[in-house]
């Protein structure tokens, strides 16, 4: 068993879920998030509103699921990626679980 992570920008959230239906992993879970990109000095600085907020609405799904279905996903979410028009990527990352109850 494993836990893979996604993030998303709240934009493609129902990618996302169709994404983990095409993998077959039917139990998971989510959660609102706020993403952020460090911005370089030069850029903060000539940004009129540098001090406003400068984060994202994202969303971060979750799952204990095993491995054939996170290789599957992965294929799902390379492929989704290679055809985005934004530079807002699907992310993606995977954690072995040791124990669980």
């Amino acid at each position: 068993m494993k836990l893979v992570i996604v993030t998303a920008v709240e934009e493609f959230q129902k990618d996302v879920l169709k994404l983990f239906k095409k993998a077959n992993i039917e139990n998971f879970s989510s959660s609102g998030i706020d993403g952020y990109k460090n911005l370089s000095s030069l850029l903060v600085t000539s940004n009129w509103f540098s001090g406003g907020k400068s984060g994202n609405q994202s969303i971060m799904f979750f799952s204990f699921t095993n491995k054939e279905k996170i290789d599957d996903l992965f294929t799902l979410l390379e492929e989704f990626n290679k055809n985005l028009e934004t530079n807002n990527p699907l992310k993606a990352i995977v954690v072995p679980v040791e124990r669980f109850i």
